[in-house]
């Protein structure tokens, strides 16, 4: 290869705008997964030394993970991340509690969407959903009205923060209404765990689900809070493995890994959040000084996922395209959600918000890896992927 190619190819820069999609491991987390990588390999169900020093570091994991959400360590379940513990959630609540009835939203993550669908088909029960409003908002009163019909026992399942938009639910709020109304509840707290303090000492949530890989730990792991008042049966069969509740040996470097993102994005939270926050304000500044009819979609007033910028373009013969030029341009973002198969048609959750199809939605999401420095990089490849001049009516 010519060696100014060679040279070219080495300086060219590489951008990662999709940390709500999945984060890079800390290199903190990846040397405390390291020696359960090469040395300490005894299965943790094993009774020898070498399985006992395993289960040591699996509990120690749980004290963590219970530490950083003010939890009993005995509410703590290890799984394969935020999918398996939502259907680990919704399937125990119908079989264990008798629960009839589903209330959630049109902007859940499939994740949740998709099992409610599967057990109202398979159990004949009913699913209503809250209304929202333009930014993603649910409407709380909607909410109380629904509950107030009397349709039998009912779980609850809204998201903390929607993974396209940003906006956020009032968690404390949420659960008070489901608790003055005898319903269960269980929120989707992938985006937020790592990124803002929970309290489920505080917060009366019977279930709470997060993953590793959106917070700098790996993927192909994760953990469900379960009230120790409406304990559920495992949704996995076969072994005692994590103190009954799911049969498996132990993804044992995953678990590690988690505890240690975990630890640190808690002990590192307003740090970070300072950081990103003031990157995502100096970018959206960017955009509007360098772009015309430029919007945000979600709640930007209000209290937001920080670590997500949903970037609304008006239509022009190149916007269709954007996605992709920004990739070859070395830049990581996201067209919608990452869990829908690089589908380019409009997300769910902009359907349900009403936004305009003829728009074209990006979503830039950060981390505290980032700098201004990539932001001003990304700029000043959108200013050649922007058609200002030719828009379309």
């Amino acid at each position: 290869m010519h060696t100014s190619l060679q040279c070219n190819l080495r300086i060219k820069m590489k951008v990662y705008f999709d940390n709500a999609a999945t984060t890079p491991i800390s290199p903190e987390v990846i040397q405390a997964m390291l020696p359960y990588l090469e040395n300490f390999h005894g299965n943790p169900s094993s009774i020898h030394a070498a399985g006992r020093k395993v289960r040591a570091a699996i509990e120690q994991s749980r004290k963590t993970v219970a530490n950083c959400l003010n939890a009993s360590i005995g509410e703590i379940f290890f799984t394969s991340g935020g999918t398996e513990s939502s259907n680990m959630a919704l399937r125990g609540a119908v079989r264990d509690f008798g629960v009839q009835r589903f209330i959630s939203s049109p902007i859940e993550h499939p994740c949740v969407l998709k099992p409610l669908e599967q057990l109202c088909k398979e159990f004949d029960l009913p699913l209503d959903l809250v209304a929202v409003d333009h930014l993603g908002r649910p409407d709380f009163e909607d909410l109380e009205r629904l509950l107030a019909m009397d349709k039998g026992k009912t779980l609850v399942s809204l998201m903390h923060a929607n993974n396209e938009l940003g906006t956020m639910l009032d968690l404390d709020r949420f659960a008070g209404i489901c608790q003055q109304y005898g319903a269960f509840c269980h929120s989707d707290t992938v985006q937020t765990i790592g990124h803002f303090p929970i309290d489920v000492s505080q917060t009366k949530l019977n279930f709470l689900t997060g993953s590793a890989h959106k917070f700098h730990g790996p993927k192909g792991v994760g953990f469900i809070y379960i009230n120790m008042d409406t304990p559920i049966k495992p949704l996995l069969e076969g072994g005692a493995q994590e103190r009954n509740m799911r049969s498996g040996t132990e993804n044992v470097y995953g678990i590690v890994g988690l505890a240690q993102a975990l630890k640190m994005a808690v002990g590192e939270m307003d740090d970070r959040r300072e950081h990103i926050e003031q990157l995502k304000a100096y970018m959206k500044n960017a955009l509007l000084d360098n772009f015309e009819d430029i919007q945000f979609n979600g709640d930007q007033n209000g209290p937001a996922l920080y670590t997500v910028l949903s970037v609304s373009f008006p239509k022009s013969v190149k916007s269709e395209m954007l996605v992709m030029n920004l990739d070859i341009a070395g830049i990581c973002a996201s067209g919608g959600s990452a869990c829908s198969s690089g589908a380019e048609t409009q997300s769910h959750v902009m359907q349900a918000i009403k936004a305009d199809p003829d728009r074209k939605t990006i979503r830039f999401s950060f981390s505290h890896y980032n700098t201004k420095a990539e932001v001003d990089f990304v700029i000043g490849k959108l200013e050649a992927m922007v058609d200002r001049k030719n828009y379309v009516p």
